[in-house]
């Protein structure tokens, strides 16, 4: 491994086809024998995950750079041609975030395509994730390129692509590019043709006003309930990302006139200099905009990531404000939107919701109340947006209209002409349920409470533990295989009745001590543990496919709740928030034995 490492980085230290600047890089840590740092740079090349290509920006085989962009566009272009022939009207999508490079990486991953005859569509200006899987459907693109890191911290970016659907790979799409990625050793090899030279060709289209306003028409359209709005006053932070325009356009279109952004946070910065981290599921990324909330007497605040697909809320309850987790947001908006539909007379005769294995099961027993089918998925919104591919394109039967859906990572999708989650959509929809409830005299902690009046209380807790580099990716996989070869046979003293295991599509029900398969799963193979305890509890563990952490999603359960007074369901709450620190202390434990 030595070896490879150190011929990989002098290869990187002296080839003409790196610049001045990549090749200094290189030599430095070469001349200072710097091992660790060499060894993380080059150890691995980059992998697809969940979300396709992510990393530390940097020189390296195992960073993000433009010889890497162009590596994994040239793996792309090769299999587009593989697939497609000499097709000559072959077009793919690009758009890209606030990230730093990331329109260079944007127009680098276009003159690739462009030399190998396929014609790139850029976004002018940077755009949102949705927008570009929109993109992808309304130009009938073979594929499409999102460069954006999401919610990593300011030193990653990342690269996600997308099929002709709108939605990201999956197989066998995603292991064939991962397949000739892995055999492009020679940058030299890799070839493309200038942007301008491209433009002058036919082959490299600058992409504006046009998408845009197609976008927007449909977003528009999801407006299904009108009270409230005036007067109706929001916060809104994009957290230095792209949704500044979109979402405070289309807020406005749909009626929403009282829009005040938070001004130290309102343009494209790349280094997010207001946040540890511009991620809108952490409270304190979205602080400076409930500052400004309580100082406006604003009644809800919005948080947006720098690639505009996930959302954070804050609404303001009384005299206070109240931030809600990405599974209830998830219940709440799922309640609301099936709500409107059926009010309006829009549901369809078959009607589907879909989440993740990882999200609440309360979305499926509010779906259930209004005559929709919920089913799961694997966790990332690429198998949620397949799902509708596959019952869109009859591949599944009996066929079901996709209504909405989505998963506690404060991702939601309402309708299906996006194929990722989309926070400028969830963003109007949630504005209007907020403003809608407030008409009626209504806080959403009082409606989330009448729901689990209804279907039983639910309440949800991630955490998770960070392990980066080489030695915490190998630490994970033995914390991993320890869960597997010694399934605890209780957890906070209530049996444990089921492991769903998703990497060998088991599923091992609890007997005389034991664990024994007792059925199989169906879902593709994934490297989750899940847990399902005698009461309905659930805790699931997964790895991150984006980020070196490994995940603990918590889903406490309590039955009783239905029918049970104001005052009972408030008891049930606080003791079910106890029970879920409880449970968090005794799998850190284990993580840490």
């Amino acid at each position: 491994m030595e070896s490879v490492i150190s011929t990989r980085a002098k290869y990187w230290a002296s080839s003409a086809v790196f610049d001045e600047q990549t090749r200094q890089e290189i030599s430095h840590l070469l001349s200072s024998q710097n091992e660790p740092e060499l060894s993380e740079r080059f150890y691995r090349d980059l992998e697809f995950g969940t979300g396709g290509l992510r990393g530390i920006m940097g020189a390296g085989t195992n960073r993000m750079n433009i010889y890497n962009v162009r590596k994994a566009t040239t793996a792309l272009a090769l299999y587009l041609r593989e697939v497609h022939g000499g097709d000559t009207a072959l077009k793919v999508g690009i758009s890209y975030d606030s990230r730093n490079s990331s329109k260079e990486f944007a127009v680098a991953a276009g003159e690739v395509l462009a030399a190998h005859g396929i014609k790139a569509l850029v976004t002018k200006e940077l755009r949102p994730t949705p927008m570009l899987s929109f993109m992808v459907r309304h130009y009938r693109c073979a594929a499409g390129i999102c460069v954006t890191a999401s919610h990593n911290p300011p030193e990653y970016n990342g690269y996600k692509v997308y099929w002709d659907t709108g939605a990201q790979i999956i197989g066998p799409h995603d292991k064939a590019i991962i397949a000739k990625y892995g055999e492009l050793s020679r940058y030299e090899d890799i070839k493309f043709l200038p942007a301008e030279k491209a433009r002058a060709s036919g082959l490299f289209e600058d992409i504006g006003s046009e998408l845009d306003e197609a976008y927007f028409k449909k977003v528009s359209a999801l407006s299904l309930r009108k009270e409230g709005r005036l007067g109706f006053k929001i916060v809104y932070t994009p957290l230095h990302g792209s949704g500044l325009y979109p979402v405070t356009e289309m807020l406005k279109r749909i009626g929403f006139e009282n829009v005040l952004v938070v001004p130290e946070q309102k343009f494209p910065d790349g280094r997010f200099p207001t946040v540890k981290y511009p991620n809108p599921e952490d409270p304190e990324a979205l602080q400076m905009a409930l500052d400004l909330a309580r100082k406006e007497k604003a009644d809800l605040v919005i948080g947006t990531d720098p690639d505009t697909d996930r959302i954070g809320l804050i609404m303001r309850e009384g005299d206070g404000f109240t931030f809600f987790n990405g599974n209830q947001i998830g219940c709440l908006l799922v309640d609301f939107f099936l709500s409107a539909t059926r009010d309006a007379g829009l549901m369809p005769k078959d009607p589907l919701v879909i989440k993740t294995v990882v999200t609440t099961d309360l979305q499926s027993e509010i779906a259930n109340e209004y005559g929709a089918t919920c089913e799961e998925t694997l966790t990332g919104f690429k198998w949620i947006c397949g799902l509708i591919e596959d019952y869109e394109s009859g591949k599944l039967k009996p066929y079901r209209k996709y209504v909405c859906g989505g998963e506690e990572s404060y991702g939601f999708l309402a309708d299906s002409f996006v194929r990722d989650k989309d926070a400028v959509s969830a963003a109007c929809i949630a504005s209007e349920m907020v403003a809608y409830y407030k008409s009626r005299g209504l806080s959403c902690s009082q409606v989330l409470d009448r729901i689990f009046q209804k279907h039983g209380l639910y309440q949800e807790s991630l955490f998770t533990i960070t392990m980066p580099g080489q030695d915490g990716a190998s630490a994970m996989k033995r914390m991993m295989s320890k869960m597997r070869s010694e399934p605890p046979q209780e957890i906070d003293g209530i049996a444990v009745e089921k492991l769903r295991d998703f990497e060998t599509s088991q599923i091992l029900t609890s007997t005389n001590g034991r664990f024994n398969p007792s059925g199989k799963l169906t879902l593709p193979k994934s490297d989750v543990l899940q847990f399902i305890l005698v009461d309905g509890t659930k805790v699931s563990i997964r790895p991150s496919g984006t980020e070196p952490k490994i995940k603990f999603y918590i889903s406490v359960k309590d039955q009783s709740a239905k029918g049970a007074s104001m005052h009972e369901l408030q008891s049930m709450k606080k003791a079910a928030l106890e029970r879920l620190k409880r449970i968090e202390k005794t799998f850190v434990a284990m993580a840490q034995g």
